[in-house]
């Protein structure tokens, strides 16, 4: 499996040596995940850190009615984990599942707690991760409280062009909080503003 867009992805933060990235290639585990394939359910331990390589993740929990809130969706160069469930190994209340063919590289949470004590500056890295995953979820609960519905719809567009032609409507509108019903008003509606 093609391990450059990771690389490239760290890159961006820090600089590894030669060795450094031999070793962290070395601790790497490939996987493919068929679509509508679980990565992660509800009620498992996470064990991993997720990154995407190519395709499409999204992690959801279900509600006590069975309806599905989609929390997060990971593309190429993406990460992708249950952080309460990694980091107290306790079982996961998200589900990660592929919505299309995914290829991932896949730390554990043993072997990166390892390679943190024998190169020290991959935590700064994973402190830029987690932070910027902090802002974008802060800023995703802002939204839901503050926008309405059409504003969140907008934001996603501008934010996440991308994924408007790649990811269902019907898990984009799950992401939302609205029906898909509701989405296909509002595309509607912004179409013959335009």
């Amino acid at each position: 499996m093609n391990t450059d867009l990771i690389l490239s992805s760290i890159s961006k933060h820090i600089t590894f040596t030669e060795e450094e990235s031999k070793y962290y290639l070395s601790i790497l585990k490939p996987r493919r995940v068929k679509k509508r394939q679980y990565l992660l359910q509800e009620g498992d331990i996470n064990r991993y850190t997720t990154f995407v390589v190519n395709g499409c993740l999204r992690s959801f929990v279900v509600d006590k009615n069975g309806t599905e809130h989609v929390f997060q969706f990971a593309v190429e160069g993406w990460w992708m984990a249950d952080l309460a469930s990694l980091n107290t190994q306790t079982p996961s209340m998200m589900n990660v599942d592929a919505l299309e063919d995914t290829d991932i590289l896949m730390i554990s949470k043993d072997d990166m707690d390892e390679f943190y004590i024998k190169v020290p500056k991959y935590e700064h890295f994973s402190r830029i991760i987690l932070e910027n995953a902090f802002v974008a979820h802060q800023t995703r609960i802002m939204q839901n409280i503050c926008y309405t519905a059409a504003e969140r719809y907008q934001y996603f567009c501008e934010k996440y062009p991308n994924l408007i032609q790649r990811v269902p409507q019907i898990q984009i509108a799950s992401y939302l909080g609205i029906t898909p019903e509701f989405l296909s008003k509002l595309r509607k509606q912004l179409l013959l503003k335009k």
